[in-house]
């Protein structure tokens, strides 16, 4: 089932790009049947695509190029850019969307064939190696001991990312409504007080409601919200002005600090770092006021 989006917000997520095709599920590669532990595959989105809430029997592995992927998961949103990749385990109902002509990779593998112990979803490094060998599995003409060679090393090398990518949504009635407002416009200021009373209660009862679901206060959360959107518009060739701009920020040296102090270190020295694990990652950072 594909239909169209005219550029509404859905709960929970950024706001869809007009044009969004909504798809039903990923759709798992034939050769997933076969007696292997992984089978690869890779898609090109020409429009910006959602896939709806689904799960899979098997575990997935979903990494970009070219652009970036959200995907939600029960109470938290995961953001996908290059140089890393999303463990999906199996059995867990995730919804997703890719942007326009990003290199959509995913990859299979069997819960009863796979030693890999990621109970919950996971970020991935996917240094160069990996990536080779999910795209070397992606062939159909290798044989079978082959493919449980490169299988093997797989196993061997896959990682977790030392980056938090996920942002926790709070899931209170109370304090719903700022949330989903600042995932359709993170650049929107309004104070702690302002959402009080707009809301009808006071600040110490968002205070609280934020402390209570998300761990973190209402600053702190609009700022990582904040972070998480500007690492979907610095991947997608935004400079650091323009992001700041964008997320509501006075100075690009103010989303710097804020940038360093979710992700502890710079944009322009953390798109280095991602460019240097996965050996292809356009840094898309201007080198202005980066540090």
């Amino acid at each position: 089932m594909v239909r169209p989006s005219r550029g509404e917000a859905s709960p929970g997520m950024w706001r869809r790009e007009a044009g969004t095709v909504v798809r039903r599920a990923v759709a798992v590669p034939e050769q997933a049947a076969a007696p292997f532990a992984i089978s690869a595959g890779l898609r090109v989105p020409r429009v910006p695509t959602e896939w709806a809430p689904h799960s899979h029997p098997l575990h997935e592995l979903v990494w970009v190029r070219g652009g970036t992927l959200t995907s939600r998961v029960e109470d938290r949103v995961f953001t996908v850019f290059e140089g890393h990749g999303l463990w999906m385990p199996a059995g867990v109902v995730h919804g997703g969307r890719a942007t326009a002509g990003a290199r959509f990779h995913n990859a299979f593998f069997a819960p009863d064939r796979t030693p890999l112990a990621f109970g919950e979803p996971e970020a991935i490094t996917m240094t160069p190696l990996l990536e080779s060998l999910l795209t070397h599995l992606s062939r159909t003409d290798l044989d079978a001991p082959a493919r449980v060679r490169a299988e093997s090393v797989v196993f061997d090398v896959i990682q977790p990312s030392g980056h938090r990518f996920a942002l926790r949504l709070p899931g209170d009635p109370r304090i719903d409504g700022i949330a989903e407002a600042l995932l359709d416009d993170p650049a929107d200021s309004a104070s702690l007080e302002e959402w009080a009373r707009r809301l009808e209660v006071s600040d110490r009862t968002i205070t609280r409601a934020f402390r209570r679901t998300t761990g973190l206060s209402f600053a702190q959360w609009r700022q990582m919200l904040r972070v998480h959107r500007a690492l979907m518009l610095l991947s997608e060739g935004f400079d650091v002005m323009t992001v700041s701009e964008t997320l509501g920020y006075a100075q690009p040296s103010s989303f710097i600090a804020a940038f360093r102090r979710v992700m502890g270190t710079t944009p322009g020295a953390f798109f280095d770092a991602a460019r240097d694990t996965s050996g292809n990652v356009r840094n898309p950072v201007s080198r202005v006021q980066t540090s």
